[in-house]
């Protein structure tokens, strides 16, 4: 369970522990409360997802470069990127911009919207969440523009139709914590989202995915994760895994798509931009808590990444958008 109080790093399923840091946090959320004809156009949320359940009639969805999709009860939408889309009761029905249509505010990032021609019902909970943490981001840009999962069946289908009656019900009536109520119910329900995608998606067995869920590929990539500030080498890694060093350096550039050299300083410097933005920490001590042995290191090792130094980059504090597009270190594949 997401919550739990377990190490997530005492289990053995890499993929499992990426999936432990999809904690989000919302930016907001919406009830909707819609009567045919209606359409909704939504701008781009840069670096958020957004979230659309369906709870009661129909609905398209419009996410340009995916299809088109009819969403049922139940169904569940995820726009991974962000990406400007359209939710309409007919295809091609003109759609109102969000932040046109008739809302009432009911918390700090909780809204009621109503729009419609008066005709069938059709209930949304609706939200725009972030992930702050570096894994969940390397997780989510791999995924595609729209991930729908219709008609949730089998032994799934009892708990999460109970959860998205619970949504619905904390939605039309906040409470104290209701917010945070629906947040880590979405969490979950985006989680299960994604592990459907995984299992049922090709493209989710290679690349960063793949990789994870390799044995021994999986192992050291964890092992990467869990202790950043180690001073890893290539022949270290390979022990770790019982592989011997060349057989290592060439499956783990195979399936990951970059050397593993690579991948220990880029894992070092998006943990750095994250806690750049959310610590006061002094830089001396990130530094040290990432295996630098001196502040100078770090700051030539983080320029040459985010195209910046570390300072700069708290002052500005848009670590985000670094994340999403940073420079490729120069450095040696070798140890």
């Amino acid at each position: 369970m997401l919550y739990c109080m377990a190490d997530p790093w005492t289990s053995t399923d890499a993929l499992g522990r990426a999936l432990h840091f999809l904690r989000m946090s919302g930016v907001f959320y919406s009830s909707s409360d819609f009567t045919s004809p209606w359409g909704l156009a939504l701008p781009p949320f840069p670096n958020c997802l957004m979230i659309h359940v369906l709870v009661s009639g129909s609905c398209w969805i419009e996410v340009e470069g995916a299809d088109d999709r009819r969403l049922h009860p139940g169904d569940l939408a995820l726009v991974p990127h962000g990406q400007g889309h359209r939710l309409v009761s007919e295809r091609g029905a003109p759609a109102v911009k969000l932040f046109d249509v008739p809302r009432v505010q009911v918390g700090d990032r909780f809204e009621l919207m109503r729009q419609g021609g008066g005709g069938m019902m059709t209930n949304l909970i609706c939200g725009v969440v972030r992930f702050d943490h570096p894994a969940a981001h390397h997780l989510i840009a791999l995924l595609p523009r729209l991930i729908c999962i219709e008609a949730w069946s089998g032994p799934e289908t009892e708990w999460i139709q109970s959860t998205l009656r619970f949504m619905a019900a904390e939605a039309r009536q906040i409470r104290p914590g209701g917010e945070t109520v629906i947040t880590r119910l979405a969490d979950i329900l985006v989680i299960q989202a994604i592990r459907s995608w995984i299992a049922q998606d090709p493209a989710a067995q290679t690349g960063w995915l793949g990789a994870l869920q390799d044995k021994q590929i999986g192992h050291a990539i964890s092992l990467i994760h869990r202790d950043p500030a180690r001073a890893w080498t290539l022949a270290s890694l390979a022990d770790e895994v019982a592989m011997s060093r060349s057989a290592f350096a060439a499956r783990f550039t195979e399936l990951v798509g970059e050397p593993a050299m690579h991948y220990v300083t880029r894992w070092r410097m998006h943990l750095a931009l994250t806690w750049l933005k959310e610590e006061d920490t002094p830089v001396v001590e990130l530094a040290a808590r990432l295996g630098y042995q001196s502040e100078a290191a770090f700051n030539r090792a983080f320029k040459r990444f985010a195209g910046l130094p570390p300072g700069m980059a708290r002052r500005n504090g848009d670590t985000a958008a670094l994340r999403t597009n940073p420079r490729t270190p120069d450095l040696p594949t070798e140890d």
